[in-house]
């Protein structure tokens, strides 16, 4: 092919292109690198005041701060509503409480709506269904869950269910009664699950919306997992079909399973090799969006999140581990574009930012790092 006039024809060539790159492909979604990091945190330690907001960049990893929620004791768990208008938090404390916000993805805001009991000391967890009409809390120790229904401006409603757990299990300093330490939606938002550290289960509900009393056992009312092991944290496959569930005193994970409500263990998996000796603490759980791998985090003495690859049969195989540079890690989170993970060290007061390899699951630090006193949860919008 010949070209005349070949230096016109480049230069028109060369603004073709810097026009399509400018303009998006007709029908493809223009991707925003930008989301909001939303950080739950302890205020009884004095470094904290609230609950804090971040801008973050899924391509380089950088951040900048954009607000703050101050006088709001212990917001130590975070829920966001599947539309980004509204943020809800546990007040974690003996009178424990619940805070409904509105949220302004664009300026960050956060405007108190209102706060009501949840019926028990405590509450660590807080999930809310896809159509905003109902939180449920795991209340830590008051040992029960409750539901509240939701109004349509996103507050919270007056009604409120509690249903207690009953029991205690083998270690009797820490087992001496129930101990909720998450509620969890199923994936089709049907049922309830929840973790009891305190009597070694994991007890299934439905879910009956429009109710004053939306809760009640389901038919597969969970299972019972080894004495002494301290259920959690729990996450779902992006499928659905298992479930994994780290336990906190022993650091193991076990998966399951799952169908309609019914759990069925396939494997039991440590956290830590053989030749570890200290404290275990293990904490929260996370997969990949593209369900490949699986993240766990250990405290006590190992201070580590430890990677997994997830085979087709649901099971784990053990990849390594990478300490998380700090002391305590509790709740951690990958953002939307999957290219990094966030790991919320709450005695070390700072969130470390991890860039991700998506192919091999392994994880590096970044130099920067978010500096936020007695950090716990992270959301990303």
């Amino acid at each position: 092919m010949h070209f005349k006039n070949s230096s016109k024809t480049i230069l028109s060539l060369a603004l073709l292109g810097s026009l399509l790159s400018y303009f998006p492909v007709m029908g493809q979604k223009k991707i925003n690198p930008y989301h909001n990091l939303i950080i739950g945190t302890y205020t009884n330690t004095g470094k904290s005041k609230g609950i804090y907001v971040y801008q973050f960049n899924s391509l380089k990893g950088t951040f900048k701060f954009k607000g703050e929620a101050d006088g709001i004791e212990n917001p130590s768990y975070l829920t966001l509503s599947a539309n980004h208008r509204f943020v809800y938090a546990v007040n974690e404390t003996d009178n424990g409480k619940v805070s409904a916000f509105s949220f302004n993805p664009e300026s960050g805001s956060l405007n108190l709506l209102n706060a009501v009991p949840t019926g028990g000391a405590n509450p660590c967890y807080i999930s809310v269904d896809s159509k905003n009409r109902n939180v449920f809390i795991a209340n830590y120790t008051g040992g029960s869950l409750s539901s509240i229904p939701l109004n349509k401006d996103g507050s919270l409603g007056k009604d409120i269910q509690i249903l207690m757990h009953t029991g205690k299990g083998v270690d009797t300093a820490r087992q001496e009664k129930a101990h909720v330490h998450m509620a969890l939606l199923s994936p089709d938002q049907t049922k309830v699950l929840t973790a009891d550290l305190g009597i070694d289960s994991v007890n299934v509900y439905t879910i009956h919306y429009g109710k004053s009393a939306p809760l009640s056992p389901y038919t597969f009312r969970g299972v019972k997992v080894e004495p002494g092991n301290g259920p959690r944290h729990m996450v779902f496959s992006p499928s659905g079909k298992f479930l994994y569930l780290v336990q906190e005193m022993k650091a193991t994970i076990n998966v399951y399973q799952y169908q309609n409500g019914a759990l069925h263990l396939i494997q039991n998996i440590g956290m830590e090799t053989s030749d570890f000796s200290g404290k275990l603490g293990a904490a929260d759980v996370h997969i990949s969006a593209d369900g490949k791998f699986l993240y766990a985090t250990n405290r006590g003495d190992a201070n580590d999140i430890v990677i997994y690859k997830i085979g087709l049969n649901g099971k784990l195989f053990r990849i390594g581990k990478t300490s998380t540079l700090g002391l305590t890690p509790r709740n951690f989170c990958m953002d939307p574009s999957g290219n990094f993970l966030l790991v919320a060290n709450q005695k070390s007061d700072e969130i470390v930012i991890f860039k991700r390899n998506k192919l091999k699951g392994t994880l590096s630090p970044l130099s920067k790092r978010i500096e936020v006193g007695a950090p716990v949860c992270l959301k990303f919008d």
